[in-house]
């Protein structure tokens, strides 16, 4: 949410940078106006230390793949400056 009120994100953007839907994060505000935000989520079981592992590393593979697509670009805009 800081993201968003403090970050000056969009909801889409923030979602796309968490790898959450943004319906979700927009649900998060809505609760946060309305003061009902410390409700959000209380009757979900917790995670397990497996799920939240999975997580981690689905999060980290996304930053990696972004990262290697720009050093594509990168590498191809500066081979079609050389020539």
């Amino acid at each position: 949410m800081r993201l968003i009120t403090e970050g000056g994100l969009s909801v889409h953007e923030a979602g796309r940078k968490l790898l959450l839907a943004p319906s979700t994060i927009a649900y998060w505000i809505k609760a946060q106006k309305t003061g009902k935000l410390q409700e959000v989520g209380k009757a979900q079981r917790p995670l397990t230390e497996v799920e939240m592992e999975n997580y981690r590393l689905k999060r980290e593979l996304a930053e990696v793949k972004m990262e290697r697509d720009i050093l594509k670009k990168a590498a191809a805009y500066f081979a079609k400056e050389s020539l």
